[in-house]
Formats: C-alpha cells, structure tokens, sequence
C-alpha cells in the first residue's frame, strides 16, 4: 500500500533550522509531484510548498518563500522541506502529500497523505 513517513520534526527556537524528510513507498515516486502542507491548532490545513516530479518546477507559500526549501531525490523516494529562520508562526504539524500529474497548491488535489510531524517553534 502506499505510505508516506515524515520525520524530522522538533522543538527548537526562533532562527534555528529543521529539515523534515517524507520517504514514500507503494508509488512510483518519480511519477509524482509532492506538496507540504502544515496545520496549526484551531486552524486550517494550509498549503507550505510544492515541487513537480522532476524537481524543475517548486513554489511556495508566501509566508515561507526565502527561508523554506523544498527537494527531492526521486532515487531515495524522498521529499525534503529546509526550514531556515524559524519563526513561532511556523509552529504546526507538517503534513507531506502525492499526486500525479501537476503539483497542487490545493490539499484536496492529494489523494495520498503521511501521518504528519510536529514542528513547534519557541520565541
């Protein structure tokens, strides 16, 4: 069946840096594009970044541009997230998501979803 694991997750400070890691298995990863996605408590999941198949084509939200980095090595199955320059609004769990075809700004558009991570951010 298809999974999808994310890890990387932690409690850190204002300015530090996490890398979130999702391997996928069940898919052939290299057909698909991924997104991140994060859900802070009492709100909405919400769109983070997303990268095409071939890793050419990543966008991000407008709160995360210049300090997230998305990534992906089709030959480890995995997807990355770099987050540099922490910031307590970033406190959310962190969600990773398939799809074929175009990547997806729309968390409705991923029908495949890992567990989740926990990334808590303290001022």
């Amino acid at each position: 069946q298809v999974q999808l694991v994310e890890s990387g997750g932690g409690l850190v400070q204002a300015g530090d840096s996490l890398r979130l890691s999702c391997v996928v298995s069940g898919i052939t990863f290299s057909r698909y594009a991924m997104g991140w996605f994060r859900q802070a408590p009492g709100k909405e999941r919400e769109f983070v970044s997303r990268i095409s198949w071939s890793g050419e084509t990543r966008n991000y939200a407008d709160s995360v541009k210049g300090r997230f980095t998305i990534s992906r090595d089709n030959v480890k199955n995995t997807v990355y997230l770099q987050m540099n320059s922490l910031k307590p609004e970033d406190t959310a769990v962190y969600y990773c998501a398939a799809k074929t075809g175009v990547s997806s700004w729309l968390s409705s558009d991923y029908p495949y979803w890992g567990q989740g991570t926990q990334v808590t951010v303290s001022s």
